[in-house]
């Protein structure tokens, strides 16, 4: 039954990046420009994070760096 919880609140959490996101591009548009090759390797690298939490079975690994990519990637379609 805990782990249910801990799922659901991490996928709240998770929800939670996508007007976090949007926010954060709306406010930082002049970074976007210039630091869009870093934006894909912060993807890149979240989401073989999220993947090695998934291996090791860490929950506060996989959804943290899922949390990352659903933030950054929101960023950058703005």
């Amino acid at each position: 039954m805990q782990d249910i919880i801990k799922i659901i609140i991490g996928t709240l959490v998770l929800a939670l990046g996508i007007p976090l996101g949007n926010l954060l591009a709306r406010f930082t548009k002049e970074e976007l420009k210039t630091g869009q090759k870093w934006f894909r390797l912060i993807i890149v690298l979240s989401l073989i994070g999220a993947t090695a939490g998934l291996i090791v079975r860490n929950d506060f690994l996989l959804f943290s760096f899922l949390f990352i990519t659903i933030v950054t990637t929101r960023s950058l379609r703005k």
